[in-house]
């Protein structure tokens, strides 16, 4: 359901400007009408007096996993849908109530949830999809271990991925991912820490595989993104098309140059490093797997202050899995430990919302954006943590009061 809201007395964040503004804020059918000092309730309208309060737009995380609620993805697949799809309820609700109104997820959901989410069934962020994403056997999609044979990529499985080979399976997958909606395809372009047979420092597609994925998203007016660490996977899949990498840890001099070249997007995920070697095992991660942990955790911290001072688009994203998703805000601590507050924020709204293709809908606090709100009692540009420890007053999405914790 649509909601009007009138935002009186608020004092909030202009997010291309880095500043604060003083303003009424009018919400119609969940969309922000006007902006402005002389803006009034035109009757109708839900009030919500803002004075004493900080208001930004609502957060945006990149790299979701929604259906992950195990670290063990391979366990993952022989699941009930059902379950899994329960598990996912309570994951994207809990998003919800740390302030995020929008998430884009990097594998596993599909446009069942997204519908869910849209029609009022399910609560939590809006959602971006990209559905199973796209894996060579043996890559980082493929949950299989050595001794397994089969593998069931299909929708009744929430495996988070597909397995594809060859230019025309890649193709089809992609068709196949876009046919069912897909806000974006996924592939995967080098090793990972949560996948059995695969290396990190593995680059995984041919170009001429990866090229057909682009030119299928580009067809349909989306994007690839690319799980990818090392600067030799990275650069590979930015030559070839490629708009978005996940991670990039590893990434290189060469990597800086084409992310410029090419106005290409990096998220970064360092807070699931930091949660998997303190918590990875508990929650299903393997001993083989959290080993590999350590290779991308510290050279994340040096990669984000490398691309930051280079000048690449940088969008938040968490990528947690299974109990870690508690930790979700954390990375704005993180991140501010290396970049500025006011670019970690930037990171989680406008360049978002540019790398989810929802300039000035998203991620922004004006006419025509979405009325999606995060009211603080604290000003987050002088401390980070006052969205990394959740400490809100209150949660808007869509002109629809959905967190309330005034006192």
């Amino acid at each position: 359901m649509k909601e009007n809201l009138f935002i009186k007395n608020a004092t909030y964040l202009d997010v291309p400007e880095g500043v604060y503004r003083k303003a009424n804020i009018l919400v119609r059918d969940g969309i922000i009408a006007e902006v402005g000092d002389d803006v009034v309730n035109d009757g109708g309208a839900e009030e919500i007096d803002a004075k004493d309060r900080y208001v930004l737009p609502g957060l945006i995380d990149c790299h979701v996993h929604v259906t992950a609620a195990t670290a063990d993805l391979g366990q993952l697949g022989d699941w009930s849908p059902n379950y899994a799809a329960f598990n996912t309820a309570k994951i994207m609700g809990e998003m919800l109530d740390r302030g995020f109104t929008t998430v884009r997820d990097a594998a596993g959901a599909d446009f069942g949830l997204h519908d869910a989410q849209a029609e009022g069934l399910l609560r939590g962020p809006r959602l971006f999809f990209g559905g199973k994403a796209l894996s060579q056997t043996g890559g980082h999609a493929d949950p299989r271990a050595r001794g397994r044979h089969s593998h069931d990529g299909h929708y009744c499985c929430p495996h988070i991925g597909r397995i594809a080979d060859g230019v025309d399976a890649v193709r089809q997958g992609a068709r196949d991912e876009l046919r069912k909606g897909a806000h974006h395809i996924k592939i995967m372009a080098g090793g990972g820490v949560a996948s059995p047979t695969d290396r990190i420092d593995s680059t995984q597609y041919s170009l001429s595989e990866i090229e057909a994925a682009v030119e299928e998203a580009e067809a349909a007016n989306r994007y690839v993104t690319a799980h990818a660490y090392t600067g030799r996977a990275i650069n590979r899949a930015l030559k070839a098309g490629v708009r978005g990498i996940e991670h990039g840890n590893l990434l290189d001099d060469e990597s800086l140059e084409l992310f410029k070249e090419h106005n290409a997007f990096l998220t970064m995920n360092l807070v699931t490093y930091w949660a998997l070697e303190k918590e990875g095992r508990d929650f299903g991660l393997s001993q083989e797997n959290w080993e590999k942990v350590a290779a991308v955790l510290d050279g994340g911290y040096l990669a984000l202050g490398r691309a930051h001072e280079a000048g690449v688009n940088l969008a938040y994203g968490t990528d947690l899995l299974g109990g870690m998703h508690r930790h979700q805000a954390k990375e704005f601590a993180i991140r501010g430990k290396i970049i500025p507050a006011i670019d970690v924020i930037r990171s989680a709204t406008t360049t978002a919302a540019a790398l989810l293709q929802r300039q000035g809908e998203l991620g922004v606090i004006q006419p025509g954006a979405a009325g999606d709100f995060v009211l603080t009692y604290e000003d987050a540009l002088r401390d980070l943590d006052v969205l990394a420890q959740g400490r809100l007053a209150a949660v808007v999405q869509g002109g629809k009061l959905v967190v309330n914790n005034e006192t």
